[in-house]
């Protein structure tokens, strides 16, 4: 059988501190915070998709052998200009690490803005509009 990948749901992060990191991506990145399932744990949404944080010290989950904070690099799409996003991680006195920059996104070329967060992944702050 024969199947292709439709999208993607989530993303599971390993955090070195669970309340810095939502408490980043809910105020930089305007995600809504969610607890479920068992032991309530911490989901951040946006869109039709969510990051699912995980405590680096947190027994009982399904993970990579070898998860670690700050291993990632994630671009989000967002509506704004590369100004705009500029301007908003001043004001949240969030660091730009490059850009505004050109990139090629997943549908065409993209406009992006890099900083880190808590963990210091790579994140990666793109618009379609330029």
């Amino acid at each position: 059988m024969r199947f292709t990948v439709d999208r993607l749901d989530h993303v599971v992060l390993t955090v070195r501190n669970l309340e810095v990191s939502a408490s980043w991506y809910q105020r930089v990145l305007g995600m809504d915070l969610e607890e479920y399932g068992r032991n309530n744990r911490t989901a951040l949404r946006f869109g039709g998709q969510k990051l699912n944080l995980r405590p680096y010290d947190a027994t009982g989950w399904d993970t990579a052998p070898h998860a670690l904070p700050g291993g990632n690099d994630l671009c989000f799409i967002t509506a704004i200009t590369s100004t705009d996003v500029v301007e908003h991680l001043k004001a949240c006195g969030v660091s730009v690490v490059e850009g505004p920059t050109a990139r090629i996104g997943a549908i065409g070329p993209i406009i992006s803005v890099y900083c880190h967060d808590p963990d210091e992944n790579l994140i990666e702050i793109a618009s379609y509009q330029g």
